[in-house]
């Protein structure tokens, strides 16, 4: 009994208990990629929703206007001097009739400058800037660039005798290239300015008076280069 009572009069306290685990945290560093991750995605949202906005806003203007090439074309060209003296000084008188068709139905265009420059052998002979105008839908305009005088060229051995095979045969290579300044009409919007330049390779017949010693002119299309 003394035995029982000794043993219930000590101290009990059962099996040992292991302390809790600790997780120590240090500031600044937050497990997997936290806020950052969070701003990427966002960031890529906004570029995709984006993107898909702007091709569906393309698709309608497309559906809505439907916009067609502007074509421009060569269709008579006067050529009654084009001479070359022995210090490379160029005698010409060349004038061309030009046309521009606009075949789109809702889309208007503002030429605000169009300078037209003349060259024979990559070298430009002369400049002349014709007079602005506006083109409605469905139309077809008319440029009528003449160029006259001389001009000392840069013609090395080659294109002397190119020259000299072209008198001969009466027919010259001439580019006319027109640099124009543009806005487009949609409606009642209009669009900022742009810049194309319009490339017509020609083969101009001399005109001598008593007809053209080279044959006769074909109607040229021209390149239009955005």
């Amino acid at each position: 009994m003394s035995d029982k009572q000794a043993h219930l009069n000590g101290a009990y306290y059962g099996p040992s208990i292991p302390p809790p685990t600790r997780n120590y945290h240090r500031p600044g560093r937050a497990s997997g990629c936290g806020c950052g991750c969070c701003l990427l995605k966002c960031l890529f949202n906004i570029i995709i929703t984006a993107i898909v906005i702007i091709g569906l806003a393309v698709f309608i203007f497309w559906l809505i206007f439907r916009p067609n090439k502007v074509k421009f074309h060569v269709t008579d060209v006067q050529l009654t001097q084009f001479n070359l003296t022995s210090n490379n000084t160029l005698h010409y008188n060349l004038a061309l009739n030009m046309t521009i068709r606009n075949p789109n139905r809702r889309i208007g265009i503002y030429y605000d400058r169009i300078e037209a420059r003349a060259y024979y052998e990559d070298q430009r002979f002369d400049t002349v800037t014709l007079t602005p105008f506006y083109q409605g839908h469905k139309n077809t305009s008319y440029l009528n660039p003449v160029f006259v005088g001389q001009q000392f060229v840069r013609l090395g051995a080659d294109e002397t005798s190119e020259f000299n095979e072209d008198r001969v045969n009466g027919v010259y290579d001439i580019d006319v290239k027109l640099y124009l300044r543009i806005r487009f009409k949609l409606g009642r919007v209009k669009t900022g300015r742009f810049k194309p330049r319009i490339s017509c390779d020609l083969k101009v017949p001399l005109n001598t008076g008593n007809g053209s010693f080279g044959g006769t002119f074909k109607t040229t299309r021209c390149d239009l280069d955005f």
